[in-house]
């Protein structure tokens, strides 16, 4: 895909001709056999985001992570040189999962010394050494240096801890994430550590979900409770106000009007209270300069949302003064895991604190009313009746997710099945 952002004339979409503009299908949605091979192409080849470093506090700081399409559970740890680490989360004696509490397939978290395993009592550093086996003289020539966890490939960007299960990526994380993202270098995430967190688990192929904020499209007709007239009118022709694609990332930025100028009918009387809601508390602290060129590169005035999409899975939308993270993690060809943060300065007194946890629960209520989307769309989609979708102008991250994720797809088959020589 094109690097590059929207010239002077044209459409966003004609902008980026790779894309086309013709109907597409969503049968990459439906598919299992499609689904099979997007774990392996998609999965576990890109880099992922698992979590952020204040989930790993000290030495010896643990958390474990349960990635479905990839079959297999991962623990993350901070190890005495301050290094964050990932390792396969097995043992290596009889493959028993090591580290987990009362139910083997749910996350869990802690601090340690070490790792042991509760089958036979084998012991690994944080740094993946195999430090001690129980009767080690019963067993022939073993090397305790060729049995230590099994790495993943870890690194840190701004923060944010991904891994990528391919042991030779093809890019580094960096060039991975390219300018676009890279362009948020300076964003004070370290500054936004005061979290809410929530999970759903639904009824449709991840893409189903993402698509949904990728495109304000819907918000006159879908979000018509929370937003003025200007917008919800469906005559107004509301459109977003800069759309870019960078590979195979995306991001759309939004005009922002000050919630506290609208008429009381559309806000919830708790927003009105707390001066807290839909986008956040309306004061909010000075976390100092931000990066606005990466933050808003089309120059929106006045400036409202930016919503980066890191293929395949995570989206961070930036309110300037706070964040969200959204990750989807597919579970089967039609269901996956939804899990939403958002991240504020640490509350001060009270008062932040309760206007962070409205923020919180009013934005909840806003991804729910999408996600109540969710079941029919995956469900009229594979009755397969339709495979042909008009998508307008304003749908053109919707077309460049499918579009990547096939592209990916493809190109994992011909290197599975290459032509013959002479063909």
């Amino acid at each position: 895909m094109v690097r590059e952002g929207r010239p002077p004339e044209g459409s966003w979409t004609e902008h980026y001709p790779d894309l086309g503009t013709e109907a597409i299908s969503f049968a990459d949605s439906t598919s299992k056999e499609f689904y099979e091979d997007e774990r392996e192409a998609v999965f576990k080849r890109a880099w992922l985001n698992v979590a952020r470093i204040e989930e790993l506090p000290r030495v010896g700081s643990y958390v474990t992570k349960e990635i479905e399409a990839a079959r297999c559970s991962v623990i993350l740890v901070k190890g005495r040189d301050e290094r964050i680490r990932a390792f396969y989360n097995v043992c290596r004696h009889r493959g028993n999962k090591l580290v987990w509490n009362d139910f083997p397939n749910e996350e869990t978290s802690g601090t340690c010394r070490q790792f042991t395993c509760k089958y036979h009592g084998w012991r690994y550093g944080l740094d993946g050494t195999l430090n001690f086996v129980q009767q080690e003289s019963e067993f022939f020539g073993l090397d305790t240096a060729d049995y230590g966890l099994s790495p993943v490939q870890c690194d840190i960007w701004n923060g944010f801890i991904f891994i990528n299960f391919d042991p030779e990526p093809r890019q580094s994380l960096r060039e991975f994430l390219g300018p676009m993202i890279t362009g948020l270098d300076g964003y004070p995430f370290d500054k936004l550590t005061e979290r809410y967190d929530w999970v759903a688990h639904n009824n449709s192929n991840w893409k189903i979900f993402a698509d949904a904020f990728q495109e304000y499209y819907h918000v006159p007709s879908l979000h018509t409770q929370q937003v003025p007239p200007e917008v919800r009118d469906p005559k107004a022709g509301f459109t977003c106000g800069h759309f870019q694609l960078d590979g195979p990332h995306r991001m759309v930025s939004t005009a922002g009007r000050r919630r506290w100028l609208l008429p009381d009918e559309y806000m919830y009387p708790i927003e009105r209270a707390t001066k807290s809601g839909l986008v956040g508390p309306w004061r909010t602290p000075d976390i100092g300069e931000l990066p606005m060129a990466g933050l808003n590169p089309g120059g929106i005035e006045p400036w409202g949302i930016s919503n980066f999409q890191i293929f395949p899975n995570i989206e961070i939308l930036i309110y300037g003064g706070w964040y969200l993270l959204y990750r989807y993690w597919p579970t089967s060809h039609n269901t996956h895991r939804f899990e939403a943060y958002t991240y504020f300065s640490p509350a001060r007194n009270v008062r932040e604190r309760i206007e962070h946890e409205v923020a919180a629960v009013v934005l909840k209520e806003f991804a729910l009313q999408d996600a109540g989307m969710l079941g029919g769309t995956q469900a009229a989609l594979e009755y397969g009746i339709v495979d042909e979708f008009p998508l307008s102008d304003q749908e053109i991250l919707v077309r460049h997710l499918h579009k990547v994720s096939v592209d990916w797809v493809e190109a994992y088959r011909r290197e599975k099945t290459p032509t013959p020589a002479g063909v």
